[in-house]
């Protein structure tokens, strides 16, 4: 029982002990703490940003007056050591710094290369005396800019020249990130001779409304104010045939490819087959309410499209003659109609400054183009990429199909444009109420010539004025339709080389505009 009770006097003055001993020095573990945290946060700033530590650093008297938002627009953490002292802010990238030493660098914080000393002080002696003094030894960028990046506003005035520029100039890091984009400029247009006239075809009596050559290449056909239909060699210019029945201007022909037959339409409501083994008309579609503005016909089945000054088009069986679709949904006059084998198969232009592609078998709107703000009096396909054009005074505009997605403007025909046409070499013409013709590359949007004919002797310079144009089926040949009573025919200047007609393009920034 003794050594018992020695044994648990013992334990009992050792613990005795031990408790005294933490008693005494109950504030040691806190200071431990503190020593602790100061080491993880030295060897954290060490890791983090050793690669940093070498670099000069960025002063700014910055102090703590009041709260953390004193002085700090973003309102960082301070830490106790630094209050009342002056704060160092080592600015290493284009965006706000990370709150802390704790925190890690993300993608848009990494460290960038910056320029050697050398370079900053090559780009210092550029720079205005009182400017150069502050932007010598800087190779970071400054905290206003920090602050503008942000949007937030700036507490000093910035640098006269940017940091960026300077980076780039002084062949600093070339990271697509700090290099500006350039603005997109237009591509280097294909060469293409331009066109002479050489040719001049009278015999209509009225302006020439219309035009179009037929499949085989021998003859075209003219529809004009004097109410007659005339059918004209090709290749000498001179007169074959003249067709007469509509009782008002003809404002439409077109050949078929399909049959022996001509097809006309004119402001008499009128639209008309014609057999050309007879020369006699052999159809009539009725059902337009008043003046057919244009017509078109399906290149793979016997479908004839028009369009009309009632707002509507109409799709009609060649054969039978019957309506099968009246198109509604324009609100002012359809004055072109355009058809093709693909979707959309037939696309309309209107007074009402839309254009409209439509579905064919179930007979209505596909989509709607509002782009215009004036009216579009003509629309062309190109006859090899899957796009188109539309004409109207405000600009020429380029569409993707089958969804009309728009391409480009083609700006600087300030006219009522009345037609367009384009070839497979990808020239595509314009022409206009006052007589002017300009021809464009397709790709490009570049105006490589432009034409204004004299009008025929006799005539006033009032009636100078292109109602329609086309090329022929080799596309060797340009034909208009013009007011002076007259056809004109152009072709490709052969004597003409790059050298003698180069091509006017400097790489201008493209300024597209969506409407």
């Amino acid at each position: 029982e003794v050594q018992k009770h020695s044994v648990h006097t013992l334990v009992f003055r050792s613990l005795k002990r031990t408790h005294d001993m933490f008693v005494a020095d109950n504030a040691k573990p806190i200071l431990l703490d503190e020593e602790s945290h100061k080491v993880k946060m030295a060897v954290k700033l060490r890791t983090e940003y050793g690669s940093v530590l070498h670099m000069p650093t960025l002063k700014e008297n910055l102090r703590e007056k009041g709260g953390p938002n004193t002085g700090d627009p973003y309102g960082h953490k301070q830490y106790p050591g630094n209050q009342g002292e002056e704060l160092e802010y080592m600015i290493t990238g284009t965006h706000p710094y990370p709150p802390g030493p704790g925190v890690a660098l993300t993608a848009d914080t990494k460290v960038q290369r910056m320029p050697s000393e050398s370079a900053a002080q090559s780009l210092a002696v550029a720079l205005p005396a009182s400017q150069s003094r502050l932007d010598a030894n800087r190779t970071a960028a400054g905290v206003g800019d920090i602050y503008r990046h942000a949007g937030i506003p700036e507490r000093s005035q910035p640098p006269g020249v940017s940091l960026l520029h300077a980076m780039v100039e002084a062949g600093g890091n070339k990271n697509s990130a700090l290099v500006a984009k350039k603005a997109p400029t237009m591509p280097k247009p294909q060469w293409h001779p331009p066109w002479k006239l050489y040719r001049v075809i009278s015999g209509h009596l009225g302006w020439v409304r219309c035009i179009a050559v037929e499949p085989g290449n021998q003859w075209f056909v003219t529809g004009s104010a004097d109410r007659t239909i005339k059918i004209w060699d090709l290749a000498s210019g001179k007169l074959k045939l003249s067709l007469t029945g509509h009782i008002s201007t003809v404002r439409g022909v077109i050949v078929s490819a399909r049959s022996p037959y001509l097809f006309s339409c004119g402001e008499d409501k009128q639209v008309k087959c014609w057999d050309l083994e007879y020369n006699k008309v052999i159809r009539h579609y009725h059902g337009h309410l008043s003046a057919v503005y244009g017509l078109d016909l399906h290149p793979t089945i016997d479908v004839l499209v028009t369009c009309s000054r009632d707002s509507t088009a109409r799709i009609w069986d060649v054969r039978t003659k019957a309506s099968v679709h009246t198109l509604s949904g324009h609100t002012n006059a359809v004055a072109t109609v355009k058809c093709q084998a693909a979707e959309p198969q037939i696309i309309t232009g209107s007074h009402d400054t839309t254009i409209r592609l439509w579905d064919l078998v179930a007979g209505k709107t596909r989509v709607t183009l509002t782009n215009h703000k004036k009216s579009v009096r003509a629309v062309v396909l190109h006859p090899r990429h899957y796009t188109f054009a539309s004409g109207s005074p405000d600009n020429i505009k380029q569409w993707k199909f089958p969804d009309g997605n728009f391409i480009q403007n083609l700006s600087g025909h300030n006219a009522i444009i009345n037609t367009l046409a384009v070839n497979s070499d990808g020239v595509l013409v314009s022409g206009a109420d006052n007589g002017t013709m300009h021809l464009w590359d397709w790709r490009t949007g570049y105006n490589f010539q432009r034409v204004h004919a004299a009008v025929q002797p006799g005539s006033l310079d009032s009636e100078s004025g292109i109602f329609a144009c086309v090329f022929d089926q080799s596309e060797s040949r340009l034909l208009t339709a013009e007011a002076d009573k007259t056809i004109k025919v152009y072709k490709e200047d052969d004597t003409a080389t790059e050298e003698t007609h180069p091509v006017s393009w400097k790489p201008e920034i493209i300024k597209r505009k969506r409407f």
